[in-house]
């Protein structure tokens, strides 16, 4: 029987043979950058579009497809940064809580939202359709990276608001936003940070 195939090669290597080692050490060395640290340029429609197709190869039980995109540019960020301001003195927040959610649309230039929109379904558990939208948001995330650019996941306090997500993201009952992909040029190489230490996360069942 063949081996799996190489990502580098389309080739079926011998079972056994490490390959995509390259795919390997990207996962293994990947780190977000901050949101606030991306800049100009961002990817055109031709460079988001593998993106996206990647994204939406993630695991889907059922084939349901519960998550969709909307692809957020500089206008409609302008637009959702004085929504938050709006909401925010509706909703009675701290001037400085209101003021992080208006930077996290003004300062950016290309957010695509992760829209988690569970379809109904006697077989497949809501909640598997609600993780399927965070595997889509982390595949979104590593494509971005893994092309080059800075990426990195954030929500905030407004995507909480069913009043910002209906009027500013066009969201339906049912529906909310698993994750703002923030993706853009890196203008710094982020430091590494703490990670966890498998020998407290990890139990080897053998039997």
């Amino acid at each position: 029987m063949s081996g799996p195939l190489s990502m580098t090669t389309g080739i079926a290597s011998d079972a056994g043979t490490p390959v995509a080692q390259g795919a390997l050490a990207f996962l293994l060395a990947r780190r977000s950058h901050p949101a606030r640290t991306l800049g100009l340029p961002v990817p055109d429609r031709a460079a988001l579009e593998p993106l996206l197709t990647a994204a939406a190869r993630s695991p889907d039980h059922g084939k349901l497809v519960p998550w969709r995109f909307a692809v957020l540019q500089r206008a409609a960020l302008e637009r959702l940064a004085e929504l938050a301001r709006a909401r925010g003195a509706v909703l009675g927040l701290a001037p400085e809580r209101i003021e992080k959610g208006v930077r996290q649309y003004a300062d950016a230039h290309l957010v695509v939202a992760v829209v988690a929109s569970p379809k109904a379904s006697d077989k497949i558990p809501v909640i598997e359709q609600h993780l399927s939208a965070g595997a889509v948001c982390l595949a979104l995330l590593n494509a971005a990276l893994a092309a080059g650019w800075g990426a990195n996941w954030l929500t905030g306090w407004a995507t909480h608001d069913p009043e910002f997500c209906a009027e500013g993201l066009g969201l339906a009952p049912g529906e909310f936003v698993a994750g703002l992909i923030h993706i853009g040029t890196p203008t710094m190489t982020p430091a590494e940070r703490p990670r966890p230490d498998l020998d407290q996360i990890v139990t080897w069942v053998d039997r």
